[in-house]
């Protein structure tokens, strides 16, 4: 099926089911076969971590935890983490950053002390650090907890964590001697790899490097500290078929594949999340001001003759359909109604839909209230968001 024919499929189907405003859908199709491909690409025994922020729907996690048959999560915020664990009774969740103490404290403040317990129970939190573990450690007294962390090493994107083996065996040594926590393992995350140009080793030299430290970190713990050995990302998922050290590996965003993840080691998925809104308006386009200067920046070639302005805008988003919309620099943005400039064969008409792609997931799907399912042509269902 053409672009063309699928976003038009997909206009038919939001029409049909009233969807006249800026909405937020998923292709469960896609989405769907995306997660089979990430699922079947893992080498086995190396578990999969489902990464909440990226997801944040409970039903979409829900839906992609048992296509993926992982009952871990990995969360990066309070309010989402609490609502993760009331909401599945059964998962496992490590921080993919560390928290700072107060706002655990502030946190545990407003629970009961049976949410606190099953709060320590089932979630690792991370430390970075001596003060990090000292702080951590006297948490746990005030409140008479065992609490689980794991370690950030930097194993080269260096955005914080442990540097070297010698620093893990020190912390680790600092974490045991508290005897109010109890480590289970390291976190390393390597988003940089896809990034790395070639006269630096490229992406394959840095992702085997990448795989070389996590090693040397994870012999640096103490052997009974070894259940988590975490890497990955959603852009370096599939570059897992040896997965060396890591005993699993997080992934989210790459399920739906917004336009940040649109690397060569993705290729083989497809996107699965769109912005669609109307256009309230399509216009032969003019600037604001003198219409003289509109045929000025015409006859250059810098402003074109045909436009749109849409129902909001100004989203963390790249136009998709029709082809050859595209945001004007000289109209700038809006997030009431944005101004798209149009190719001057377009067929737009007033109250068509258009299409976007979300650049990433975490900070778009919870904008537009339910998010739509489409599947086999309609659309099917619709899930709640999770919102901050």
């Amino acid at each position: 099926m053409s672009d063309r024919d699928y976003f038009r499929s997909l206009a038919t189907a939001l029409h049909d089911a009233g969807r006249h405003r800026p909405t937020l859908v998923i292709d469960l199709d896609r989405l769907d076969a995306n997660l089979e491909i990430v699922r079947s690409g893992i080498a086995p025994g190396v578990a999969l971590r489902v990464v909440d922020k990226s997801l944040p729907s409970i039903p979409l996690l829900a839906h992609v935890m048992e296509r993926l048959g992982t009952r871990r999560i990995m969360s990066f915020d309070l309010g989402i983490t609490c609502v993760v664990l009331q909401a599945f009774h059964d998962v496992d969740i490590l921080f993919g950053k560390p928290m700072p103490t107060a706002a655990l404290g502030t946190q545990f403040a407003d629970m009961t002390a049976e949410a606190i317990a099953d709060f320590a129970a089932r979630t690792v939190l991370l430390a970075d650090g001596v003060p990090r573990v000292e702080q951590l450690a006297a948490l746990a007294e005030t409140y008479g907890l065992r609490l689980r962390i794991a370690l950030e090493v930097d194993v080269g994107m260096h955005r914080g964590g442990l540097a070297t083996p010698a620093e893990v065996r020190h912390v680790s040594a600092e974490a045991l001697r508290s005897g109010s926590l109890m480590l289970e393992g390291i976190m390393g995350y390597e988003a940089h790899i896809p990034a790395i140009p070639g006269f630096a080793g490229g992406s394959v030299g840095e992702a085997k490097a990448v795989k070389a430290r996590l090693a040397a970190f994870a012999e640096a713990l103490p052997t009974a500290c070894r259940r988590i050995i975490n890497s990955g990302g959603s852009k370096t998922v599939l570059t897992y078929a040896d997965p060396g050290a890591a005993t699993e590996l997080s992934v989210g965003s790459a399920f739906v594949k917004p336009t940040d993840f649109d690397v060569e080691a993705l290729s083989s998925l497809k996107p699965a999340v769109f912005i669609s809104t109307p256009a309230v308006k399509v216009v032969d386009a003019l600037l604001p001001g003198p219409v003289w200067m509109t045929k000025v920046f015409q006859a250059f070639g810098l402003f074109g003759k045909r436009g749109c302005f849409l129902y909001g805008g100004h989203w963390m988003a790249k136009p998709a359909f029709p082809q050859g919309m595209r945001e004007s620099r000289l109209w700038g943005h809006s997030s009431n109604q944005q101004f798209m400039a149009l190719p001057d064969t377009c067929d737009l008409r007033e109250d068509d839909l258009v299409f976007f792609r979300p650049t990433q997931s975490e900070a778009v799907l919870w904008q537009f209230g339910e998010i739509q399912l489409f599947s086999q042509g309609k659309i099917v269902g619709k899930w709640p968001p999770i919102t901050p």
